[in-house]
């Protein structure tokens, strides 16, 4: 009774006018900033924080503010995914998948409008869980050690190479390739620069920006000149604008398991939105088996990861709130927010002041109606950039590439670095080689390594912490699984077909 009691209180500070109206003000901002690739929630909220101070806003209004930003930029990071095969941020690589193939095929409205509520329900499952496991989730997140962690990464990465079915290795090779780009830099260690030919733009390694730009946006660009698409555009915008009931029915499950998959994921400190939607692909294309088409433009592909990201981004306040511990890199920014306005999260946080928590938690439900309300009614109008002809749509989305990638560090070195990443996307794609693992080995190698490092330098160089604790073995054997299993489904299947057409042939 107490939290529900907390739970009304906090509705009421955030249906206060002064508050209602900068959770709409953020809705919008973080929606517009999740579909410019590159800037994601992060820069979001980093370039509102000082504006919400300066402004001399109260901090729970602040919070509000930010906290819609944050979740307005996991909505809108599916949109340019989906038109433009260019995701807005990491979280959103897997919705691209599956997302711009309907798109291709004239249902850009409907994976559009069927993201849109998977995002809903995933923050709305993650805001609940928020309400009612908050304490107890933060002690089972404190059970992770970096030995834990590494053993994640890893189940992550076996998850990835199930990504291609048929064709794990391609998938795999893929991962490694972005492990060893995310090497490319200085040492955060050592201080030694590693892989950088003694370039010092290289110094402080390569942007997420200019991979995932050159690898999606400028490779894509370079397939549709060498395939001399028609001049109608890159993409026929037909259809429907929104999803059907048959259509929500077909996702519903894979939606609600990833929303609870994506916030016990988003609970841990650092896992991210990234882990999340590749797990949750992976775990649902398994499930579909024979009757997915994942890859090809399966609605369930787009629904799952989105469910997992939004829910990934509501979980990461858990470890925010309760010990103080960012649990996401945008989390950390708001964590800034609270030291200016001179607020110290962790458990004492609930009683000192719940006016701020429970006003933070009920602004998220706030949010999220928001959004879907903005969300829905706009999607006939993103569909319309797909309306535009070629000699227009081309030149836009390379200008959009060139600013979003100059922006990051202002020179031309990161220009020519995204075309020569454009140039290899192109080939690999040629050869038949997924873009989203090395993309997510990318993201992911950084974390890999310093939770490796971390485990390691508690013992002195011991690899028997990495299979010490029952989490990190059961993560290992997991896993194992998914690398083992679908090549021995795959035999046993091919061995079953084998025996059913020798037996169907006449007897002689």
């Amino acid at each position: 009774m107490d939290v529900l009691q907390h739970l009304l209180a906090g509705f009421g500070v955030a249906l206060s006018p002064t508050n209602l109206g900068m959770a709409a003000l953020g809705a919008f901002i973080g929606t517009v900033v999740g579909m410019l690739p590159g800037l994601g929630p992060i820069n979001g909220v980093a370039i509102l924080m000082p504006l919400a101070f300066a402004l001399k806003l109260p901090p729970e209004t602040a919070l509000i503010l930010l906290a819609a930003v944050y979740m307005g930029c996991e909505f809108g990071g599916r949109i340019s995914s989906i038109l433009l095969n260019v995701p807005g941020d990491a979280g959103a690589i897997m919705t691209a998948i599956d997302g711009y193939p309907m798109a291709r095929q004239g249902q850009a409205g409907v994976a559009l409008s069927i993201s849109a509520w998977a995002s809903f329900v995933g923050s709305l499952v993650a805001t609940i869980g928020i309400v009612l496991f908050a304490p107890l989730l933060a002690r089972w997140a404190l059970a992770f050690g970096p030995a834990e962690y590494f053993a994640l990464m890893c189940f992550a990465f076996a998850c990835i190479t199930g990504l291609m079915g048929d064709a794990p290795l391609k998938a795999a090779l893929a991962a490694v390739m972005g492990l060893s780009l995310a090497t490319v830099g200085m040492d955060a260690n050592s201080g030694v620069y590693r892989f950088t030919g003694g370039d010092v733009h290289l110094s402080d390694g390569i942007q997420f920006i200019v991979v995932v730009i050159g690898i999606f946006s400028i490779s894509e660009i370079l397939l549709m000149l060498e395939q001399h698409h028609s001049s109608s555009g890159l993409i026929r915008a037909t259809g429907r604008a929104l999803f059907n009931l048959g259509e929500m029915a077909q996702t519903a499950w894979a939606t609600l398991r990833s929303s609870v998959v994506g916030f016990f994921v988003g609970v841990l400190p650092g896992a991210g939105a990234t882990i999340a939607s590749a797990m949750t692909y992976s775990m649902e294309k398994r499930l579909a088996g024979p009757d997915g088409h994942f890859g090809q433009g399966d609605i369930r592909g787009v629904a799952a990861p989105e469910a997992a990201n939004n829910a990934s981004a509501a979980g990461s306040f858990v470890p925010m709130l309760t010990l103080g511990v960012p649990g996401s890199g945008t989390t950390a920014v708001m964590l800034g927010a609270l030291a200016l306005y001179n607020i110290t999260p962790g458990p004492a946080l609930f009683n000192q002041n719940p006016t701020l928590v429970w006003g933070l938690i009920a602004s998220m439900f706030v949010a999220n109606v928001l959004l879907l309300v903005i969300n829905i009614p706009l999607v006939g109008v993103f569909t319309r950039i797909l309306k535009l002809p070629n000699w227009l749509l081309v030149p836009g989305i390379l200008a959009v590439s060139a600013v979003g990638v100059y922006s990051v560090h202002a020179t031309t070195f990161d220009l020519l670095l995204m075309t020569a990443f454009g140039v290899a996307g192109w080939l690999l794609r040629k050869q038949g080689v997924p873009m989203a693992p090395l993309i997510l080995g990318f993201v992911l190698g950084e974390m890999m390594e310093q939770n490796l490092r971390r485990a390691l330098s508690i013992t002195n160089g011991e690899p028997g912490i990495l299979v010490e604790s029952p989490i990190s073995r059961g993560l290992w054997l997991a896993a194992l699984a998914m690398i083992l299993l679908p090549p021995l489904l795959r035999l046993r299947t091919r061995r079953r077909q084998a025996a059913a057409a020798l037996r169907a042939q006449p007897q002689g």
